[in-house]
């Protein structure tokens, strides 16, 4: 069993605005294979070694460090916790506060103390989160998935939908005759009734979709051919109906085969999100309203300047930000003292409602480990 804990933006704004001393974050990567529990296990051992040898190091009192570890114990006791995994792990702990998050990500090992707590390796989980819906229409039949990375694919019942076009409309055929033998309500006839039927199927499909997807931004892909799915377009009122979509007869087709159809898809729509933001980046950066440089960064991001922060999500550098000018000043450790430059102005910006992008290093404009828009200049 595949289990995942996705944090909502909310989520890191509570781990980003806690400070306290002695706040321990672990990023661990994970698997989805129960046989892999053991070497999981072993793994997360050492990452409290290392945890404990930088609480000691700092000064931390013996029963501070055996308030953690008792936590990690705890939780390792929970039958649940360690069976049930994703593809990484982050475990937050401070003597206030324990959270954990089992997302579909592939992420980088690592261990961090600091009065603060390191929330940029759960950003990726945010920036393209690799789910979404797929309806897949016909005039036989309607069904809702939800499709996620990480997790089986799953039905969504609909509430109040009509079997298929004939039941929307009240007649016992597509082309076929009223209960009464007349033709239906004595209206329209042959290819234009029949499209008149449909749209009332897709107007009745629509009004049992907006419950459903009220408030969500998920992408909804459609999955059918002609007519249906362009008369469906034309009376949907899901802002994030995309324009690609799985074509062909989808009643023969499982919901995981049509979450295996919607992967390809979700990866184009997130590669064309990433090309145009870097596009505009660009266009910002030649009005000078954008920045690489980690000091213009740093500086942009203390001041509440940021409106797209771009950052590598595998880089580090340790070392911190002084609270009021966004000065940086790098180190060679980690340590419990200081704490990762580039996640503390990450903080800093999600702060200040930022957009964040988690991306991969090629993806940071620049070159750099990050790179922003500002909302002014700084």
């Amino acid at each position: 069993m595949h289990h995942t804990d996705i944090p909502t933006r909310s989520d890191i704004v509570e781990l980003a605005t806690a400070r306290e001393p002695g706040s321990v974050s672990i990023i661990l990567a994970t698997s989805t294979n129960p046989s892999d529990t053991s070497h999981i296990r072993l793994d997360l051992k050492n990452q409290v070694k290392v945890a404990v040898e930088q609480l000691t190091a700092a000064g931390a009192d013996r029963a501070a460090i055996a308030a953690f570890t008792q936590t990690v114990d705890d939780l390792q006791e929970d039958p649940d916790f360690l069976r049930y995994m994703s593809s990484s792990l982050g475990l937050y702990i401070s003597p206030s506060l324990t959270r954990y998050f089992r997302v579909p990500n592939i992420l980088q090992s690592c261990t961090e103390v600091s009065d603060r707590f390191f929330i940029k390796p759960l950003m990726r989980a945010l920036t393209f989160p690799q789910s979404a819906y797929v309806l897949a229409l016909a005039q036989s039949g309607v069904r809702l998935v939800a499709v996620s990375r990480d997790l089986p694919a799953t039905s969504i019942e609909l509430e109040g939908v009509p079997a298929d076009v004939a039941a929307a409309a009240g007649v016992d055929s597509i082309r076929g005759r009223g209960s009464d033998g007349r033709s239906p309500q004595g209206r329209i006839q042959g290819s234009e009734g029949q499209k008149v039927r449909m749209q009332e199927y897709a107007q009745a499909i629509n009004k049992a979709l907006s419950p459903v997807l009220a408030g969500s931004k998920e992408p909804l892909i459609l999955a059918g051919a002609e007519p249906m799915t362009g008369i469906f377009r034309s009376v949907s009122s899901y802002k994030h109906l995309v324009k690609p979509e799985i074509e062909g007869n989808q009643q023969e087709r499982s919901d995981e085969q049509l979450a295996a159809a919607a992967r390809p898809i979700l990866d184009e729509l997130y590669a064309a999100e990433l090309h145009a933001l870097c596009e505009e980046f660009g266009t910002r950066a030649s009005n000078g309203r954008a920045v690489t440089d980690l000091g213009d960064v740093a500086r942009a991001a203390t001041a509440n300047a940021v409106d797209t922060l771009f950052v590598d999500i595998d880089s580090n550098l340790p070392g911190t930000v002084d609270e009021t000018t966004g000065v940086v000043t790098l180190a060679d450790d980690a340590d419990a003292t200081n704490y990762g430059v580039i996640d503390e102005i990450l903080r800093r910006a999600l702060l200040s409602d930022a957009r964040i992008l988690a991306v991969r290093a090629d993806d940071v404009p620049g070159g750099g480990a990050l790179a922003a828009t500002v909302r002014f200049p700084v």
